[in-house]
């Protein structure tokens, strides 16, 4: 009997850790932006006047401006959580257009793993900023009535976040999947540009969710 996490068949073991397919593909997003990301680096640090390090910077100050205009900071951990989950998001939606591949965001076990990033990064980057007393005092304004509210608001948003991205990227991938199966490789080409471009988009939206969220705990320390 095959075990199964989150309705994926489990196709290894790293001693007591079961890994799936998704973790699989996953990792290999991840380290290929470490990689991307280090050469980057690297390649601004030796030539700044290049191609390569005008585009980074570019690609930088672009989205250090959404960030602003999402979440009204420019606090570095806002911007560089942003990055990654844009990133990741992203770069998932890339390696999904490889034949036989699903992206890593096609699983409600990754998207929701994304999620939980957002929605535990929010009351740190809130109490880191603000203070634990502070941060919780937000739960019970403009009456104590309301902090199971507040509650619920951050865990319901949590889940939609988790849906949203996986629905949006699971359509699209089996969209694709199968006019590939049916009418060869070449045929759908558009529609897999589509898909990615439906993909980055996807990666906007959470991102620019992630930081309004973030913006709101650092916002309600600011005005108080």
């Amino acid at each position: 009997m095959n075990a199964q996490i989150f309705g994926e068949r489990v196709i290894a073991h790293a001693g007591p850790i079961p890994i799936t397919a998704t973790m699989v593909t996953s990792a290999v997003v991840s380290l290929a932006l470490v990689s991307v990301g280090a050469g980057l680096a690297r390649a601004a640090a030796l030539r700044p006047e290049s191609g390569t390090a005008s585009a980074a910077r570019l690609a930088h100050g672009a989205l250090e401006q959404v960030v602003v205009d999402a979440s009204g900071t420019r606090d570095a951990a806002v911007a560089a959580i942003a990055a990654a989950l844009f990133a990741f998001i992203t770069g998932s939606a890339a390696l999904g257009q490889l034949p036989g591949i699903r992206p890593p965001t096609a699983s409600i076990a990754a998207t929701s793993a994304l999620a939980v990033v957002v929605f535990l990064a929010v009351p740190i980057v809130g109490v880191a900023r603000r203070g634990l007393r502070a941060y919780l005092r937000e739960y019970f304004r403009p009456n104590p009535i309301f902090a199971p509210l507040h509650l619920v608001s951050e865990i319901s948003r949590t889940l939609a976040l988790a849906v949203r991205l996986f629905g949006n990227m699971m359509s699209g991938h089996l969209v694709v999947a199968l006019l590939v199966a049916l009418a060869g490789l070449l045929v759908p080409v558009p529609l897999m540009a589509l898909d990615l471009l439906i993909g980055v988009l996807q990666a906007y939206i959470f991102t620019i969710l992630a930081c309004v969220y973030l913006g709101a705990a650092l916002g309600a320390g600011e005005s108080t």
